[in-house]
């Protein structure tokens, strides 16, 4: 194994993606996985805002704190090892210094769990990203025990829309110079777009998919590119993001598949494998590891009705 890139490594050097074949590949519990640059990552990766607390929940604000009082510090660390246990091998999350705490204790009792991390450039408004705290900020993250970084997709999408997708690129050649694997997040097609057509050197894509089929989801002419919580929609273009990412050799996780619960999992799960996403990021509580574990092994080793190709 390779020794951890520290500061003092945050050098020049990215490492090259290249598209996969679908050649089986698995995760120590027997979960499919796949690989970003050297990076195995199971199929299905565990969501970070269930441990940060954050819940999409829409105007049921009591589900925050409930889901606070859910998931103490004692949850969170059964809930890692559990998703370890059912062969969840990678998290992503936008850390912050509570759910790191966690994180680190968690590797401090054996956990193996790889992190793949959000960053974002700090901006004042209007958007004018501070790109030496941006490296700051990423080697603090190497420093922590990243596996991988992406910009964070609210971030990503506030730039694309600005038509700054120039910083982009530069946010991103920040991150790669640490030899991680690094990725653009966003909501908004428009962003991966805009990020593919100028070459801003993404090496992978977290990017929403999810289709409206859902009581609550955005009728006809509501959805924009942008997501809203209200009406609760993350994947604007369904569609549309199918249709373009077909286009894009690059590794995709898709997130917010579930549209923040309104979608049942083996319903959503199969829609983002079958539609091109090479990864699923699902927020999960402890109860739910299991049953997820399952459906995508079950999604996995069947037909798939993929266009596609795997990407990773």
């Amino acid at each position: 194994m390779q020794p951890r890139p520290t500061r003092r490594h945050f050098v020049g050097g990215a490492l090259a993606v290249s598209a996969a074949s679908a050649a089986p590949v698995e995760s120590p519990g027997g979960l499919p996985a796949g690989k970003i640059g050297n990076l195995r990552v199971s199929r299905l990766l565990l969501g970070g805002n269930l441990l940060t607390h954050y819940t999409h929940s829409r105007d049921l604000k009591y589900v925050y704190r409930l889901a606070r009082a859910y998931n103490t510090d004692a949850r969170l660390l059964e809930t890692l090892a559990l998703a370890e246990a059912h062969g969840i091998d990678t998290l992503a999350v936008h850390p912050d210094p509570e759910t790191l705490r966690i994180m680190k204790q968690h590797r401090a009792r054996g956990g193996k769990i790889k992190w793949i991390l959000a960053t974002e450039p700090p901006t004042d408004a209007p958007v004018q990203p501070d790109m030496e705290k941006h490296r700051r900020r990423v080697g603090e993250l190497v420093e922590h025990g990243a596996d991988a970084i992406y910009l964070w997709g609210v971030r990503a999408d506030q730039l694309a829309k600005a038509g700054q997708t120039d910083l982009i690129a530069q946010a991103v050649e920040i991150m790669k110079s640490t030899g991680l694997p690094t990725g653009v997040g966003a909501h908004a097609l428009q962003t991966v777009m805009e990020c593919e057509r100028t070459g801003a050197g993404a090496e992978f894509y977290l990017k929403t998919l999810h289709h409206h089929d859902y009581k609550t989801g955005p009728k006809p002419g509501e959805a924009g590119d942008d997501f809203k919580e209200f009406p609760g929609y993350w994947c604007g273009k369904p569609r549309e993001t199918v249709e373009f990412m077909r286009s894009v050799r690059k590794p995709w996780i898709a997130f917010k598949v579930m549209a923040a619960g309104a979608i049942p999992p083996q319903n959503a799960f199969r829609y983002a494998f079958e539609n091109g996403a090479d990864f699923v990021l699902a927020g999960m509580f402890d109860f739910e590891i299991a049953e997820d574990v399952g459906l995508v092994k079950e999604i996995l080793r069947g037909p798939l009705e993929r266009q596609r190709a795997w990407q990773a």
